[in-house]
């Protein structure tokens, strides 16, 4: 190796490395101006997105009321269902029916009066417009009969409420005004009408309250200040004195509803992938094809095709000799003298049997019955048609 050889790379290595260099600064460069204009032009900000309710909220609607009483101090038993015999109910306790009142029956409803006879306290709302199915109802409901109430079927508006350093609410929109019997109320709230929407009365050492409509204790309403106020005078007789009873009626969609809204992620692929199976199965519809020709299933058919094959290649002796064969057959049985004769004999007295009939000749008989010759298509037909027409006249 020369010198000048082992010179060229240790030149060309300070090239390289400036091209590297001069590289790595234009890349630094970029990622510098690209820093730049992103941190002028972007922020960093925080976001709240309400998620979708799940648990308890989801088919309680005095879930909030519930925890905001439980913050307070109070003990907590929300349930559907009054069940008297497995839930005992204190002296002091309170219970909210939130539930249409029409649902309790006669034995709920005295287990109900003998609790706030005893120093209860019971919140309970009139019936709602329609049943639990969105069927009309009757008004009649035990519990509200046993005190002397009767409801309106009427409604007749909404009512003012009106709370200190609060916007002005209205209340009781659609629930039923009541009149009260002969049980004078400790207080009592009238609309415009002179109709009673609220009364707390009397009975024995506990109180009751009625109320057209309990929609503001509910989830969706308790962040109003106006109605927390309400819930906490209506709430007022046992405060914090014992258990608070929160009978609810479970807010419960629909089965195919919730399935609709909440588990597409789920069905709807498995309803394209349904779709798809049943495309690649479906009968596809092109050009209109001409009708598949039928099977041909007829004797006669195979029988003259066969005989036709047979004449073609030169048998027609084997042809001759089976319907000659077919025409003694026969003879033989209509007529055993004439089939035991031969030649000349049994030509003439066939003759003689068909004269009147068919007006055929011993000669004519003879030359039906000799074989013909080969490839001779004229004496062949005749003798067949001859034979045929012999045994059809036997």
């Amino acid at each position: 190796m020369s010198a000048a050889s082992a010179k060229a790379p240790a030149a060309r290595r300070p090239a390289r490395m400036l091209l590297t260099a001069l590289a790595v600064v234009v890349v630094l460069a970029l990622l510098g101006a690209f820093g730049y204009w992103w941190f002028q032009t972007h922020e960093r900000v925080d976001e709240e997105i309400d998620l979708p309710r799940s648990g308890e909220i989801t088919y309680n609607p005095l879930y909030v009321l519930g925890l905001a009483l439980r913050e307070d101090g109070w003990t907590v038993n929300a349930r559907q269902r009054l069940d008297p015999d497995e839930v005992e109910l204190g002296a002091r306790d309170t219970v909210v029916v939130l539930n249409d009142p029409r649902r309790l029956s006669r034995t709920d409803a005295d287990a109900l009066l003998l609790f706030v006879a005893d120093g209860g306290h019971l919140v309970v709302r009139t019936p709602p417009r329609q049943g639990p199915a969105g069927e009309p109802m009757s008004l009649q409901a035990p519990l509200l009969e046993a005190l002397d109430l009767e409801v309106h079927e009427r409604s007749a508006g909404c009512v003012s409420l009106s709370v200190a350093d609060e916007s002005e609410h209205v209340e009781f929109c659609q629930g039923r005004r009541f009149d009260i019997g002969g049980i004078a109320p400790l207080h009592s709230w009238r609309d415009k009408d002179g109709d009673t929407v609220y009364a707390r009365m009397p009975h024995g050492d506990g109180t009751v309250d009625v109320i057209a409509d309990l929609d503001f204790v509910t989830n969706d309403s308790l962040d109003d200040g106006p109605h927390i106020v309400l819930a906490r005078q209506l709430l007022a007789p046992n405060w914090k004195a014992g258990t608070a009873h929160l009978l609810y009626a479970a807010e419960m969609p629909s089965f195919w509803r919730w399935l609709a809204g909440r588990s597409w992620m789920a069905w709807l692929p498995l309803l394209l992938a349904l779709l798809a199976w049943l495309w690649s199965r479906m009968q596809r519809f092109g050009a209109q094809l001409p009708p598949p020709i039928g099977e041909r299933r007829s004797l006669l058919e195979h029988v003259v095709a066969s005989g036709e094959h047979i004449y073609r290649y030169g048998y027609a002796h084997v042809l001759h000799g089976a319907v000659r064969a077919a025409f003694l057959a026969r003879l033989r049985r209509r007529d055993p003298q004439a089939a035991a004769l031969e030649g000349e004999a049994q030509a003439a007295l066939i003759a003689e049997r068909f004269k009147d009939t068919l007006a055929i000749g011993a000669d004519e008989v003879r030359t039906a019955l000799s074989t013909p010759t080969a490839r001779d298509h004229a004496a062949f037909r005749s003798r067949i048609a001859t034979l045929i027409r012999l045994r059809n006249q036997l």
